[in-house]
């Protein structure tokens, strides 16, 4: 079983290299694009014992409040693909 967790800056948080991103867009004339802003995707691959528990969507959360993301600047969104 695989869980997906996605990282992304808040919506209130500058993202230079989102901008960066953007202007090159533009530049290589790929118009039309309004906003960019980078994340991160990180997939979890979970052992079927570790799979099944019963508080795994509560472990994953755990995970990414401890670890994977950084509270202050980033949202995250848990998916578990079963």
């Amino acid at each position: 079983m695989r869980a997906t967790v996605y990282v992304r800056l808040k919506k209130e948080v500058l993202d230079p290299q989102g901008d960066a991103v953007k202007r090159a867009l533009d530049t290589l004339g790929f118009q039309g694009v309004e906003n960019v802003r980078i994340g991160k995707l990180i997939e979890i691959e979970l052992t079927p014992e570790a799979a099944a528990a019963p508080d795994l969507e509560a472990r994953l959360r755990k995970m990414a409040d401890e670890m994977l993301a950084n509270a202050v600047i980033e949202d995250y969104e848990v998916r578990v693909e079963r």
